[in-house]
């Protein structure tokens, strides 16, 4: 299980170190891919099986979910860890999420995301502002 917040620095060849804690579960392999909210997507590879499935089974005929499952499967890559535990970011998905020097890396159950550390303090500034709303909306769905 992924959770917490992280800062990390990307270098200038796109390698960004993932929190030590989080390095065993991912030991089978990861894929990153366009997140939503600007945000990459990281996942184990055998979490990424699962969702890539549900992804290619939606329906071809509806043109949201062809472009839903471009923008996340054609997005997406596998990447590798090197020996002090890094990932390098492609430089389309660091364009994508507009990823500068700092980021943050937030564990949300089965996956990290990787976010710009301005984009991530607006987000979670509105979120934290909203909380009351977004609670009464998720209890509308039985959470």
């Amino acid at each position: 299980m992924f959770i917490g917040e992280y800062n990390h620095n990307l270098d200038s060849k796109g390698r960004l170190a993932i929190p030590a804690k989080f390095r065993t579960l991912l030991k089978g392999g990861v894929v990153v891919t366009r997140g939503l909210d600007n945000c990459l997507f990281l996942y184990p590879k055998k979490e990424w099986q699962k969702i890539a499935e549900k992804y290619a089974s939606l329906p071809v005929s509806q043109s949201k979910a062809r472009a839903f499952a471009r923008l996340m499967l054609a997005g997406a890559m596998e990447v590798d860890f090197d020996n002090q535990g890094r990932i390098t970011l492609p430089e389309y998905l660091r364009k994508f999420a507009g990823l500068k020097k700092k980021t943050i890396i937030a564990g949300l159950y089965d996956r990290l995301e990787i976010w710009d550390e301005e984009a991530w303090e607006k987000y979670k500034n509105n979120a934290e502002k909203e909380s009351n709303d977004i609670a009464e909306s998720l209890g509308e769905m039985g959470v």
